[in-house]
């Protein structure tokens, strides 16, 4: 159960959609005065060292982030234009470090970009079980002398959750990232969102997931949409797949399912979305697949319904 480290992965193509998407997110909801409350029910250590051995280990920020902002600089280079939500997401990574990408040694996790973007009247909560992960939040968040603007809660976030909603201000966004290290965890996802829903049901709720072979995750997204059709929910559904490298499997052997590789692909459904948030994606996901892509079967979409 607690073998799943965030920071072997910090940085990569699946952190790249889901922290844009954060952002996009959270600067929205900060354009109303009125406070407003983050809950990450899987909130891992917080912000990762990207020059240390569990990053380097894996090297996924060498695909992800570090692509991402070599193409931003040949992007500007050339006098080409960035998309706006990249290059607000990358403004925030930089924030880290000291506004620079050129020695870039630490990666923000998602409770750190949501602490980085909260004002005097916004709350974060933050839920983390793993044992080394929530002694390493706890710590950083101690440091941070916030006080009670920002807790860690050492417990299970699906369960832990519906204790906090509704939100005091009526405003919330609920950040779900399991690992999904348990086939459980699929499951767990729409238990968790179809109470919350019935809590708070105007709070934003951004879920993502992997996008692998595996039944339950080629059925959760189904189901999340139907969710939110069923509930009356508007939604907003992005999938990103940065495709193989021609190591990795033949395109036949990819559109069979019977590549043997990492995780290449991952999506967000985020249901009472910014009614700006999917034209943000449109625009930003071509320039990063672009820049993030493998030869074989790369691409991207973005569907969304409205209530």
């Amino acid at each position: 159960m607690f073998s799943y480290r965030h920071a072997f992965h910090a940085g990569n193509h699946a952190d790249v959609l889901k922290h844009m998407t954060l952002v996009a997110i959270l600067q929205y909801m900060g354009q109303k005065d009125t406070g407003f409350t983050v809950v990450d029910t899987h909130a891992g250590a917080g912000v990762y060292r990207l020059d240390q051995d569990h990053a380097r280990k894996s090297a996924e920020s060498d695909a992800g982030i570090f692509r991402l902002l070599a193409a931003v600089e040949a992007a500007k280079a050339g006098s080409q234009p960035v998309p706006d939500l990249v290059k607000h997401y990358l403004q925030q990574v930089r924030g880290f470090n000291n506004g620079s990408s050129k020695d870039m040694r630490v990666y923000p996790g998602s409770p750190w970009l949501s602490q980085a973007l909260l004002r005097p009247q916004d709350k974060l909560k933050l839920f983390e079980v793993h044992p080394t992960d929530s002694r390493l939040l706890d710590n950083q968040v101690a440091e941070l002398g916030r006080g009670k603007q920002i807790e860690v809660l050492r417990r299970n976030g699906f369960e832990g959750l519906k204790s906090l909603l509704p939100t005091p201000t009526r405003r919330g966004l609920v950040l779900i990232d399991p690992s999904y290290e348990l086939k459980t965890d699929y499951a767990a996802v729409i238990d968790c969102l179809e109470e919350a829903l019935q809590r708070f049901p105007i709070g934003t709720y951004a879920v993502w997931y992997p996008v692998i072979g595996r039944p339950e995750a080629h059925s959760l997204a189904r189901k999340l949409k139907a969710m939110s059709q069923r509930l009356q929910r508007s939604w907003v559904q992005a999938e990103l797949n940065v495709g193989l490298t021609p190591t990795e499997g033949t395109s036949a052997q990819v559109a069979q399912g019977r590549a043997h590789t990492a995780m290449r692909a991952s999506g967000m459904h985020v249901i009472n979305p910014p009614f700006t948030l999917a034209a943000q994606l449109r625009e930003a996901l071509p320039f990063v697949t672009e820049a993030l892509k493998d030869p074989i079967g790369s691409g991207w979409t973005v569907e969304s319904g409205n209530y």
